[in-house]
């Protein structure tokens, strides 16, 4: 898939993997990377990615891409630009996945879709999930410093899965197991939190009974 490079099993799934999750990240700039990358003579794009280093795509990408570089930087509307896109970074991902492995049969196509979709997902909700943590913070800081680092990384991984599609894989597995891990942390935190609550109710109820 790479000019000048051969690829085997492993190389492929590496760089479906590592471009899924930079496209839950930010799917215009992976996008417009890739297309850069083909015009730059690093990536030779399957046939069924052909259409991505189209000048037309490539400046649709750079210019949706400038939009979400400034929308996603701003605090509460940030969230719901990011709901908006999972119709938005999934899909492509899954399409991505797909027109990277047009040579193999339309049943293993088929697998690379839905794996490029879920990982995309994953990555998607780890984003947003952070975003729903930083949220509430009164400075902007902290909102434009998350944003710009998922915009530099979802840029690095795409251009790295180029020139080494196995540790990119890796590096998107280390940051799998962490949104893995964060969401069972945060998911744990919201049931301590309405148990507490209803404990809470619970005393409070107790008491007005009591005093009946």
């Amino acid at each position: 898939m790479l000019a000048g490079m051969k690829f085997g099993g492993m190389e492929l799934v590496g760089l479906i993997v590592a471009v899924s999750f930079a496209a839950g990240l930010n799917v215009y700039a992976t996008v417009a990377t890739l297309g850069l990358l083909a015009h730059a003579g690093v990536l030779d794009l399957p046939s069924g990615l052909q259409l991505i280093s189209s000048w037309w795509v490539i400046a649709a990408s750079g210019a949706l891409f400038a939009v979400e570089f400034f929308a996603d930087k701003i605090p509460a509307f940030d969230l719901f630009w990011n709901a908006l896109h999972t119709f938005v970074r999934v899909p492509v991902a899954a399409l991505i996945a797909y027109g990277a492995t047009a040579q193999l049969s339309p049943e293993k196509q088929l697998l690379a879709a839905l794996a490029g979709g879920v990982i995309a997902l994953a990555a998607h909700g780890g984003k947003t999930a952070a975003r729903v943590a930083v949220t509430p913070s009164p400075e902007p800081v902290s909102n434009i410093a998350l944003s710009t680092g998922e915009d530099a990384l979802a840029i690095f991984l795409t251009w790295f899965a180029t020139q080494h599609p196995i540790m990119a894989a890796t590096i998107v597995a280390a940051f799998l197991i962490m949104i893995v891990v964060a969401i069972r942390w945060v998911v744990q935190a919201l049931k301590n939190l309405f148990r507490g609550a209803e404990d809470e109710l619970a005393a409070a109820s107790s008491k007005k009974l009591n005093a009946v």
